[in-house]
């Protein structure tokens, strides 16, 4: 029976939870997640995992947080001034904002600070600092 090897293309079901047990996604109720190893779309330790796993394997892998998402950057955090705001937009602690810049891509931020005159948003990914644990199972090898 084949094993995964790098550049293979993938299916594969997942759950996602913090140390805390706490579920962030699931794929049991959707179609397995399909990608191809070595192209860096996902986190490298869930590619890591996955590697040498054999159709209908099963695993729990717990993820650092230097191959999940990265520690909390503080270059991330910025202030922003009320008035630089949309006027629709009334700011709330947690709530996510997009920002776009000269080239058109977008950066979503999440609001962590209001202030009188100013904010305070972050724009580290969600799971930035947090040691992930996934519990895994290789539904197809394309």
């Amino acid at each position: 029976m084949s094993q995964v090897k790098e550049n293979d293309t993938v299916k594969v079901h997942y759950t996602g939870k913090l140390k805390n047990g706490q579920v962030f996604d699931s794929s049991l109720e959707r179609e397995p997640l399909e990608f191809t190893l070595g192209q860096g779309m996902l986190i490298p330790g869930f590619e890591k995992a996955v590697i040498d796993m054999k159709v209908n394997d099963k695993k729990t892998v717990d993820i650092p947080v230097t191959e999940a998402y990265g520690e909390v950057r503080q270059e991330l955090f910025h202030k922003v001034e009320k008035a630089q705001l949309p006027e629709e937009v009334k700011p709330e602690v947690g709530l996510g904002l997009v920002s776009k810049d000269a080239q058109g891509n977008e950066h979503p931020f999440k609001i962590v600070e209001v202030n009188d005159d100013h904010i305070v948003v972050d724009g580290n990914h969600p799971l930035a600092g947090q040691e992930l644990v996934f519990d895994l199972e290789l539904v197809e090898i394309k």
